[in-house]
C-alpha cells in the first residue's frame, strides 16, 4: 500500500524533491537509458503526486493545467521504482493523478505522451492512442486521451 500525496512544487519539502528527482533519474536515464534534460524548468508550474512507501517516494507523476503543456490538462513523468511494479502502484498513482486533475483543474480531459510499450497499461485507465507513434527522446511515444466523460 502507498500513501498519495499531491503538492505544488512550493509545498514540496527539500527531501521530497530530493526523492522524485532522483526516482525519475534512476528510472528514466540509467535504466532506460536516456540522456535528456529531466529538470527541465516546469517542475516549478507542476502539480506533484508522490507515491509514498516506507518514507521512500517510490511511485510519481507530474500534473499540468489545460494550456500549459498540451490544449488539455497532461500527466507525465509516470514513473514506478523497478522492485515495486510487482505491487501495481502504476495503477495507484494513475487513478489518483486522474482524481487530482478534475479536483485541482476542473476538467475531464486529460493528454498523455505514452512510451508505447505502455499502451495496454494506459488503455486499461481508458486511455485511448490518437495519431502515430513518434519519437521522443529517441523512445517510441504516442499520444493519449482520456475522457471522463465518454
Amino acid at each position: 500500500m502507498i500513501d498519495i500525496k499531491v503538492k505544488t512544487f512550493q509545498e514540496l519539502t527539500k527531501q521530497e524533491l530530493y526523492g522524485l528527482l532522483q526516482l525519475r533519474s534512476e528510472v528514466f536515464v540509467v535504466e532506460q537509458e536516456c540522456v535528456y534534460q529531466d529538470i527541465d524548468g516546469k517542475d516549478e508550474e507542476a502539480l506533484h503526486v508522490l507515491g509514498v512507501k516506507n518514507n521512500k517516494i517510490v511511485a510519481y507523476t507530474r500534473l499540468f493545467k489545460p494550456g500549459y503543456y498540451f490544449e488539455e490538462a497532461s500527466i507525465g513523468r509516470v514513473v514506478v521504482v523497478k522492485n515495486e511494479r510487482q505491487y501495481k502502484y502504476g495503477y495507484d498513482i494513475m487513478h489518483a493523478s486522474i482524481k487530482a486533475i478534475q479536483e485541482h483543474y476542473n476538467v475531464t480531459t486529460i493528454k498523455i505522451s505514452a512510451q508505447c510499450y505502455l499502451k495496454r497499461f494506459y488503455n486499461n485507465l481508458n486511455f485511448i492512442e490518437i495519431g502515430k507513434e513518434y519519437l521522443e527522446d529517441d523512445i517510441p511515444h504516442i499520444a493519449m486521451l482520456y475522457n471522463a466523460t465518454e
